[in-house]
């Protein structure tokens, strides 16, 4: 959903409504009305959803009246991807920039102000139902309208994780999707506890997953090392080799397995890269963690059936019959 098509008199007060009917109700004021701009799209997540927003500065007032006549009683939190914003709740204020996190909750007044000189605001927000939270109401209270930097520790994976998400939700199926709700609001919930120093209090299910999900973005940070092994990867998270295996087996997929598949599926992309076509193929296969070409062409062909060499020229060809047609 975009304003691009619409009258420049009738953008703002169409956007306001998208906000109100997608988000919460709102007040919504611009100083320069006239020129706003805005995009929005929604992304189903079973109980959640995920909401991507561009739009010019503006300032968004929540107030108890606005509660009283309409509350999604959910919590609500962003990831600024451009742009910068100042939020009021609860007795809290922050200002993030673009990278950084910040939580609210509809069923308590706030004040969002989007500062003219901060540009374009682009932010993705996961729309979560209170009800879901498995943190307590009084220690949540504590992060509302805070600061949560996205470049460190379990923000940083859910960030990538919400940047993941708006860029290619749209291509998952409805069971995928369902999936990568539970997968959000375990993120979230870690991100949340690790600031309130909580962990310990969520749920065994919610730390497995965020356990994992680090082990994950640690595999796929390292893929390009050698070492890289079942005994690396339980040192950097302090847990035995024998648990590491334990928590992928209930995923049905080894570590070793992982480590192999995530490594020549970069191969595989990289091989029918156009622009890569002039790097060799065993620096290809080095790049990617592979001990030796030797190893990497047997792995390569008993995959996907076929050598890397002659899947790279497979690629140029079906390129080029692209071009040509």
């Amino acid at each position: 959903m975009s304003t691009g098509e619409l009258p420049a008199g009738e953008r703002f007060d169409w956007y306001s409504d998208i906000v109100a009917r997608e988000v919460m109700p709102a007040a919504l004021s611009s100083e320069r009305p006239a020129e706003f701009q805005g995009e929005a799209a929604v992304l189903g997540l079973g109980e959640i959803r995920a909401s991507r927003f561009s739009l010019s500065p503006l300032r968004s007032r929540r107030t108890a009246a606005m509660i009283r006549r309409g509350d999604p009683e959910q919590y609500q939190l962003a990831f600024l991807r451009k742009g910068a914003t100042s939020l009021s709740q609860h007795r809290n204020e922050c200002t993030i920039a673009a990278g950084d996190l910040m939580l609210w909750d509809t069923s308590r007044p706030s004040d969002n102000r989007m500062p003219a000189a901060g540009g374009q605001v682009q932010a993705t927000i996961l729309l979560m139902p209170r009800n879901i939270m498995p943190l307590r109401t009084q220690r949540l209270d504590q992060m509302l309208a805070r600061r949560i930097p996205g470049d460190r520790g379990m923000a940083s994976i859910l960030a990538s994780f919400m940047t993941s998400l708006e860029d290619h939700g749209a291509e998952c199926t409805p069971e995928e999707l369902h999936r990568l709700g539970m997968v959000a609001v375990d993120l979230a919930t870690a991100c949340l506890a690790q600031h309130l120093n909580a962990e310990d209090r969520l749920p065994a299910e919610a730390r497995t997953q965020a356990l994992m999900q680090r082990i994950h973005a640690f595999i796929e940070h390292n893929l390009g090392d050698p070492e890289l092994n079942p005994s690396a990867v339980a040192a950097h998270h302090n847990i035995s080799v024998r648990t590491l295996h334990q928590l992928f087996h209930v995923q049905g997929e080894s570590v070793h397995a992982r480590i192999r598949r995530r490594r020549l599926e970069q191969c595989r992309t990289d091989l029918a890269h156009p622009g890569l076509r002039g790097r060799p193929v065993s620096a290809i296969a080095a790049r990617w963690g592979f001990s030796g070409p030797v190893v990497f062409s047997r792995s390569f062909r008993e995959v996907y059936g076929i050598s890397p060499t002659d899947f790279r020229a497979l690629s140029v060809k079906d390129l080029c019959t692209e071009r040509s047609e």
